[in-house]
């Protein structure tokens, strides 16, 4: 008999903090080098519980951040769908690829999640004209093996299964 999920409000949690990571007012200088923290943490369950962090849970997520950031409607929802998708195939490669690898391989994940974004935002007519949008993927990749540390240590010392 399969038991019930535990530490559902664990997950819930984190994406709470990355939304207030990502909504957190930012000099303008420095509003281009914003890591993508919801991104990082939808990556994080997604490839940790996978059986319970999938393509649903990132399009309920992404909309809540299109409402967060004021952008289109689904903008985000689609590019962490897409993101996700890419997560679950890889996962199995990604648990044993040493800091590095999964590094870039997290740049290259958030990078499509970027590319998605001003894609649809070129279609609306308010993309950016310069390869600075790729600043945040560059980022994250710095960040995640911090995040990864963080977030491997709130879901052993809560037991989220």
């Amino acid at each position: 008999m399969q038991q019930p999920a535990q530490g559902t409000w664990v997950i819930a949690l984190s994406f709470a903090v990355a939304f207030v990571l990502a909504a957190y007012p930012l000099p303008t200088g420095l509003r281009w080098a914003r890591p993508e923290w919801v991104t990082l943490v939808l990556i994080y369950w997604t490839i940790a519980l996978p059986q319970r962090v999938g393509i649903v849970a990132a399009f309920s997520v992404g909309l809540l951040l299109d409402l967060l950031e004021g952008s289109l409607l689904g903008q985000n929802a689609l590019s962490l769908s897409v993101v996700t998708y890419l997560a679950l195939v890889l996962y199995q490669r990604l648990r044993v690829f040493n800091m590095l690898q999964q590094a870039s391989v997290i740049f290259v994940m958030v990078g499509i999640n970027q590319l998605v974004s001003q894609w649809i935002q070129n279609l609306t007519g308010v993309g950016a004209v310069s390869l600075l949008f790729l600043l945040p993927a560059f980022l994250s990749a710095l960040l995640w093996p911090a995040v990864l540390t963080a977030l491997r240590g709130l879901r052993r010392y809560f037991r989220v299964a």
